[in-house]
């Protein structure tokens, strides 16, 4: 009996954070949207609700998306700032759904990762609020965040897509917003 409590807490105390995963091994999120994969319909959806939309790419196994999913995308303000300010729409890296560009072009998630150039997972693409017509995603992208950051990281990097601050006008690119924001923290997180 004591072994049997024992296991229950163990996966209680350890499951409990855990992200969950759908039937394509990809972890699943509240603030996820369930969309045509057109990324036309995704932008005019996004805007209207007053979003900006994120295209997610992840892939099975990805212990870098676990990551991202159990240590710093339930973070209270990052999952506040992904269900408010965002329109996240999830792509398998490996995955046969249609997606359609913003150039009109529709590929298979795969074949639309290779298109691209995704390599990594998680990669998050931040898209501006208009596209112009024949464009694809990653050349209308503001920015692109490849690969598992720590939670202050990914905060500013949301922060600053947000708040605009890549428009040419403005003089602190991401890297020097991000830097001044380490500064700023009051715990000397330099993640």
């Amino acid at each position: 009996m004591r072994v049997f409590l024992t296991v229950i807490a163990f996966i209680w105390a350890f499951g409990a954070g855990a992200a969950e995963l759908g039937d394509d091994g990809l972890h699943k999120a509240p603030w996820m949207r369930d969309t045509f994969k057109d990324l036309r319909e995704d932008l005019a959806e996004a805007t209207d609700a007053g979003q900006r939309l994120l295209v997610m790419f992840e892939q099975r196994g990805c212990i870098y998306c676990t990551k991202m999913h159990e240590e710093v995308f339930p973070k209270p303000e990052i999952s506040t700032m992904l269900s408010e300010d965002y329109f996240v729409v999830q792509l398998n890296l490996h995955g046969d759904i249609e997606v359609t560009d913003f150039d009109g072009e529709t590929l298979s998630e795969k074949d639309m990762a290779r298109k691209w150039g995704i390599l990594f997972t998680p990669t998050m693409m931040f898209l501006p609020e208009t596209v112009e017509e024949g464009v694809s995603a990653p050349q209308a992208a503001v920015a692109t965040m490849p690969g598992a950051f720590g939670p202050g990281t990914t905060l500013d990097m949301l922060t600053w897509v947000v708040e605009k601050r890549y428009l040419a006008d403005n003089e602190e690119d991401f890297q020097r917003y991000h830097a001044r924001r380490i500064r700023e923290r009051d715990n000397g997180s330099t993640d």
